[in-house]
């Protein structure tokens, strides 16, 4: 049986993950391998509705904090364990990482008490490898605003996304094995050899 792989895309709205995770997929199914593509928030029936709340509610940041990791935590047990036991790859659009990016990060909510959350829910489930889609913020929102209406998170100040940006450089920096740095400013057939390049290399 073929070993599963967990694969996750992370960066900030705007970046053109979509578009090469379409392009990974596809590659992937061309070698006859599994692959079950996911995201989150979301990912099962109970993980979407606890996405639409997130997208669309104002809340505290603890609150806000709690339902990813409660819909992270159902989208493990449902989706991405049972894919990854049975030897299938998991591309997941947005795991952890975007938790430390956007509350941490983004809103200052304490980091030591998503390594606490992220211990609970994961256990050791860490991604294989994670492909961060960098992105200028003012770029993302150009990109966005030609493409769709902005949800609540979309629609938080530079500043923010600024922050978000260094905090996801940050955790790159600290796992670099793990990442693997996209300029997603580069055009996306661009994006694609190097990232199709880099996924040979999983095999």
């Amino acid at each position: 049986m073929n070993q599963g792989k967990f694969i996750t895309f992370e960066g900030i709205d705007g970046a053109g993950k979509t578009t090469q995770i379409d392009a990974l997929e596809a590659w992937l199914r061309a070698r006859g391998l599994e692959v079950v593509r996911t995201r989150e928030p979301g990912g099962t029936p109970l993980g979407e509705k606890i996405r639409a709340l997130l997208l669309a509610d104002d809340m505290d940041v603890t609150a806000e904090t709690l339902l990813f990791f409660a819909a992270r935590a159902e989208h493990i047990a449902r989706v991405i364990a049972p894919a990854l036991a049975r030897g299938a790859w998991v591309l997941s659009d947005r795991f952890t990482d975007a938790t430390y990016a956007y509350q941490v990060g983004g809103k200052g909510f304490d980091a030591r008490k998503v390594e606490q959350l992220e211990a609970l829910v994961q256990g050791t489930l860490q991604p294989f490898r994670t492909v961060l889609f960098d992105l200028a913020p003012e770029t993302a929102a150009r990109r966005l605003a030609a493409a769709r209406a902005a949800d609540r998170f979309e629609r938080e100040s530079r500043d923010f996304f600024n922050r978000v940006r260094e905090a996801y450089l940050a955790r790159a920096q600290r796992a670099p094995g793990r990442f693997f740095i996209v300029d997603a400013a580069r055009e996306p057939q661009r994006i694609t050899e190097a990232l199709l390049t880099e996924a040979a290399s999983w095999m």
